[in-house]
């Protein structure tokens, strides 16, 4: 017996030894730093308790109710942010970074350890590019000088940076491009980045300070929880916000908000239009693509069709997958296929499924929300989007190439001329006050919405010639 109370005493001390080297590993979650303190940014998933995410990060509940006080009074709630102590100790520089671009002068707004930040030399892989300041912008105390703030999670603070940083900094460099071809001899740009990363307090401490005073307007931001302070201060300065890719702000409230994204009304109201219009020998087919995010906008569409008196056969994506939708399809109509997505690994993981069903003798096509430009696509296509169908990037092309050393990546929309425009879009608003904006990518009209903010009203159907 007692050989055996020795045994297990023995593994329960070794069990404990390995849980604690294990939590000075850091885990897979965006970092931040409170009062000196590092912790991570964890976002509440569905049908978990405090006591499991205390077992996950092997803290206690006390520990995390400490950094996070509110829990107290009403308890846990589904997507909040938590802090959750690492364990580690962190230590703070006093300034935070400042980098120099050709044109701007940009600015990563950070409280954090400067030595997270990876190296700045490779424009692809890191936060907004160091260069030398071209020669014409020495001019800068002769010229107007309008400041400009984009704020995005390039995620500059993490150990692992995901795919959407890197889309954001492609963003970034399209915004870039897009000042140096809009300054002058009169007027010089000058663009302040700040890492907005998921930080709530990071914005807070913005618009809480004098940082902005001097910015006539603001390019940025994807958290709702960020948006709403964010738009209040530029109310209260009379500062236009364009939101590049957020679509769920109530604009009513935020009269200095501009959303570039359409509503999922938009869309469903374009891509009705455009199917009343088609010839009646044409056939639809929705696949039901599942994914979660999607849920409202599908029923949205659904439900315009209907009220349009618009026929459909609904086509499991399983179905597709085993060769076995023959039972949805018409071998004597145009099958216009509709993927409600916008993820371009959907487009891919279907489009093969569909040009063997166009080999087999079926007629072909697929409506989906974007268009890829640059893709090796062989079959016809329409897509109901905001984005343009003719290819008019040659001389960005050149410019890209000349300015940063990697080359874009080729998923469409392209993030880089998506920052072109809409840095293009935001000058020319604060410039003239124009509602209609034509750019490389995205034509842009903005329209009111009830006296309150403005969205983009330019969501059509178009043709891709192939």
């Amino acid at each position: 017996m007692i050989v055996k109370s020795f045994k297990f005493w023995i593994l329960g001390l070794c069990s404990l030894l390995l849980v604690q080297a294990n939590a000075q590993e850091l885990l897979n979650y965006p970092l931040d730093t409170i009062n000196g303190e590092e912790v991570y940014k964890y976002e509440v998933e569905r049908s978990i308790g405090l006591y499991r995410i205390g077992v996950n990060f092997n803290v206690s509940q006390n520990e995390i109710i400490r950094l996070n006080p509110q829990l107290r009074e009403r308890g846990l709630h589904y997507g909040e942010i938590l802090f959750i102590p690492t364990g580690r100790p962190v230590i703070i520089e006093s300034k935070p970074q400042v980098i120099e671009t050709v044109v701007t002068e940009t600015k990563i707004y950070s409280d954090e350890p400067v030595a997270a930040v990876v190296d700045t030399t490779a424009a692809q892989d890191t936060v907004p590019p160091t260069d030398t300041i071209a020669a014409d912008t020495l001019r800068a105390d002769t010229r107007r000088v309008v400041e400009l703030a984009l704020m995005l999670p390039f995620e500059s603070q993490q150990t692992k940076r995901s795919g959407n940083a890197e889309r954001m900094m492609e963003f970034y460099q399209g915004a870039i491009l897009a000042l140096r071809d809009l300054q002058n001899d009169s007027t010089l740009y000058r663009l302040r980045v700040y890492d907005s990363e998921r930080s709530e307090r990071r914005v807070n401490a913005l618009c809480d300070s004098t940082e902005l005073d001097s910015v006539r307007g603001v390019l940025g931001l994807i958290y709702p929880i960020q948006i709403e302070r964010m738009a209040e201060w530029c109310e209260l300065h009379k500062v236009p916000l364009l939101l590049p890719f957020c679509d769920d702000i109530d604009l009513t409230t935020h009269p200095q908000v501009l959303q570039f994204n359409s509503t999922d009304i938009q869309e469903a109201d374009s891509l009705c239009q455009w199917m009343t219009a088609q010839d009646s020998a044409a056939h639809f087919v929705a696949i039901e693509v599942r994914e979660a995010d999607l849920a409202f906008s599908i029923r949205v569409l659904r439900k315009m069709m209907k009220k349009n008196g618009i026929g459909y056969t609904g086509l499991a994506l399983r179905d597709l997958m085993i060769d076995s939708c023959d039972y949805a399809l018409n071998a004597e109509k145009e099958n216009i296929i509709i993927l409600h997505s916008d993820r371009f690994q959907n487009i891919r993981m279907v489009l093969p499924h569909l040009a063997k069903l166009q080999a087999n003798g079926y007629k072909i096509r697929i409506v989906s929300q974007y268009s890829w430009q640059k893709e090796n696509i062989d079959l016809p296509q329409v897509y109901t989007s905001m984005f343009k169908g003719e290819s008019q990037h040659e001389a960005y092309d050149a410019a890209w190439s000349e300015s940063f050393s990697g080359g874009h990546v080729s998923e469409a929309p392209r993030y880089d001329l998506l920052g072109y425009d809409l840095m293009q879009a935001l000058v020319k608003w604060i410039e003239a006050g124009d509602e209609t904006v034509s750019g490389l990518q995205s034509d842009i009209r903005w329209i009111q919405v009830n006296n309150g903010g403005f969205q983009n009203a330019c969501v059509k159907v178009v043709e891709v010639e192939r």
